[in-house]
């Protein structure tokens, strides 16, 4: 293997353009903000002064925003990779089966399939009974409450007379206290159930934001107790389920990354949970639930499948696949040093999840150029084809 020889320094800002080539490709086209007038013939230009050492890029932190190059740290540990289906599904937080707490008839239905609704927006109107006596309860509760503070209060004075025992003063105080809590029970319970006005109307409210999926109720209809009058789901509470091997739930954890490939084409996702012997009908599957990273999912229902990679308990090391560049027929990536990067040579092994694992040259504590890392090489490459003439 070639060491790589080229060098450049890589100037990003005022004196940057992107040049869009035919085929798609992107490169940065450099000058050099003071550049050296060509010698008149004959003379001999003099040598540069303050050159990078061979294979080095000087970049500035600020040079590298600009330029959008991400830098990661090497990854320990190798592994397999196993491919899964799955499905889009609605997280479980997103779904709302919405019932009624008490039984009544349908006054109105407010609300349609397909119709976007927020957190508490009122999705049916019923007339119940139940509500009524609920309200009931609530006005009963509260005047026994007013009356006991009354008697409380009374006795209180009149201890203070002489004419009362204090003991009588004390119970008074404890049935005050105890009415109080039944008043604050009723309403409780109220509320629970809608807060039904005093002829029983009341509302059943969507307790998540989203878009309603199913209306069970029509007007005029009886909703028992418990009863669903509508279903919400949340779209933009999606995530993916994938069914894998028993044996998978112990080498995935939360954090892995996962290879997704579904209607809309390819992208990373990340797991979120991994749950052993969750399959159905007692098989003991395992279910790995995903996210995606930047990137929108398909509809809720669609297939996809993912391949993640599995860690192996090796001392591996595994760097992004889009960090490993090839240089003069040399495989390289290129790792941060304090001026800029530096190309170092590697031997790669297997290739998966958007993973390459690294057999020899590096030692695990490197960062390396991930993101936008052919700018680098396109740089090095530019670098020897000056020094070429």
């Amino acid at each position: 293997m070639r060491p790589v020889t080229s060098n450049k320094t890589l100037l990003i800002g005022g004196v940057a353009a992107l040049v869009l080539l035919g085929g798609g490709g992107l490169y940065l086209a450099l000058q050099k903000p003071d550049a050296t007038p060509v010698a008149a013939q004959g003379e001999t230009e003099p040598a540069e002064e303050g050159e990078a050492p061979e294979g080095v890029v000087e970049l500035t932190a600020e040079q590298q925003k600009a330029a959008g190059i991400a830098v990661v740290a090497v990854s320990r540990g190798g592994g397999g990779e196993t491919r899964l289906s799955g499905r889009v599904e609605a997280m479980v937080d997103a779904r709302a089966a919405v019932g009624a707490v008490v039984g009544g008839t349908v006054e109105r239905v407010l609300v349609a399939p397909g119709q976007s609704v927020r957190a508490g927006q009122a999705l049916v109107s019923l007339v119940s009974g139940e509500g009524a006596a609920l309200r009931a309860d609530i006005d009963a509760a509260a005047a026994a409450a007013t009356a006991a503070s009354q008697a409380h209060q009374r006795n209180r004075n009149l201890a203070d007379q002489g004419v009362v025992a204090r003991q009588e003063v004390e119970a008074s105080q404890a049935q005050a206290a105890s009415a109080e809590a039944m008043a604050r029970a009723a309403r409780a319970r109220a509320a629970a159930a809608g807060s039904p006005s005093a002829s029983g109307r009341m509302s059943i409210v969507s307790p998540i934001s989203g878009v309603v999926t199913n209306v069970q109720v029509g007007p005029g209809g009886f909703v028992p107790q418990g009863g669903v009058v509508a279903e919400v789901t949340n779209p933009a509470r999606m995530e993916m389920v994938f069914n894998a091997p028993p044996h998978l739930a112990a080498l995935v954890r939360a954090g892995s990354h996962i290879r997704v490939s579904g209607p809309q084409g390819e992208f990373d996702a990340l797991v979120t949970g991994v749950a052993a012997d969750a399959g159905l009908q007692n098989s003991g599957a395992a279910v790995i639930r995903a996210r995606p990273q930047g990137a929108s999912l398909p509809p809720a229902g669609s297939a996809v499948t993912g391949s993640v990679v599995t860690e192996s308990q090796g001392a591996g090391l595994t760097v992004p696949s889009e960090a490993v560049q090839t240089v003069e027929g040399a495989t390289v990536v290129f790792v941060q040093t304090d001026g800029g990067f530096r190309a170092q040579p590697v031997l790669t092994g297997r290739q998966a999840g958007g993973g390459t694992e690294i057999l020899r040259g590096l030692t695990g504590t490197e960062r390396v150029a991930s993101t936008n890392a052919f700018l680098l090489k396109a740089e090095l490459a530019k670098g020897e084809a000056e020094h070429g003439h």
